[in-house]
């Protein structure tokens, strides 16, 4: 299952969070200013992750849902 759009869940407001920090790779020091972070979820766990435009190096934020 992958979210999209906004919403008012605790798991949207946490996406919000992460986009509306900066978002510098970690790779090559892009600071990518419009990314978005994608989300999937298999139910007991979560998945947030965002691409760098620039070198395509992919930061994960994972959470388990216990």
């Amino acid at each position: 299952m992958s979210f999209s759009g906004r919403g008012t869940t605790a798991l949207d407001r946490l996406r919000d969070r992460y986009e509306s920090e900066p978002h510098v790779c970690d790779a090559c020091g892009y600071e990518d200013d419009d990314g978005s972070w994608d989300a999937v979820t298999s139910g007991a766990r979560v998945v947030y992750r965002h691409d760098c435009p620039s070198c395509g190096n992919r930061t994960v934020r994972a959470f388990r849902l216990d």
